[in-house]
């Protein structure tokens, strides 16, 4: 029985964890239309982009939380999850690059991990093996960048407090930069042990 209702809390899709991570998804064009809005000629709406952010990182953490705690784990939730941290991410890069808050070096430094693991993705769907799970480096790689970008974006002035969201935000800028690949790191050790396996096997 407890088997059974598991199951069945395992493949709900209308959950809330779920509606969750699908108001994040909504939340990621509004935030970028909001950051960009000063380079089109529309008026500086930080704060709001800002606020979009904090959100996000709220239910971020309580998607995952509640998930546990209420046995609402699901597969529609571990997509969605990853799904829109990456989605946040780039179109943060994109944003904060847009407006020269970011150098184009560590937008191509993210990038590129974000291309390492596609590629670990296509090598694992060959061998018939789902994406890799979230791991906890790569969750904390998250959620350092997602109190970097805020505060980067808050550093876009010239008084004492931008100039402390300047040293703090690069501070989990770098922190978040550098767990961010040896996350990736840790996806192409498994995914290389995964496909050695299948070979020693054949």
């Amino acid at each position: 029985m407890e088997v059974q209702e598991t199951r069945v809390q395992t493949d709900r899709v209308l959950t809330i964890p779920n509606i969750l991570s699908m108001a994040r998804l909504v939340g990621v064009p509004l935030f970028l239309w909001l950051i960009l809005r000063p380079e089109f000629g529309g008026p500086k709406s930080d704060g709001w982009a800002l606020l979009v952010l904090m959100l996000s990182g709220v239910s971020d953490y309580l998607d995952g939380k509640l998930a546990r705690r209420w046995n609402q784990i699901s597969s529609l939730g571990r997509l969605l999850d990853p799904a829109a941290d990456r989605l946040y991410i780039l179109s943060t890069l994109v944003g904060l690059t847009w407006r020269e808050i970011l150098p184009i070096w560590l937008t191509a430094v993210l990038l590129a991990r974000e291309l390492v693991l596609l590629v670990m993705v296509g090598i694992l769907r060959r061998h018939g093996y789902p994406p890799p799970q979230v791991n906890f480096l790569g969750k904390a790689a998250t959620f350092n960048l997602m109190y970097a970008f805020p505060l980067l974006l808050l550093s876009d002035g010239s008084g004492w407090i931008n100039t402390l969201a300047a040293i703090f935000g690069w501070a989990f800028a770098g922190w978040g930069t550098t767990l961010y690949w040896w996350a990736g790191i840790l996806y192409v050790v498994q995914v290389r042990r995964l496909v050695r396996a299948d070979s020693t096997a054949d």
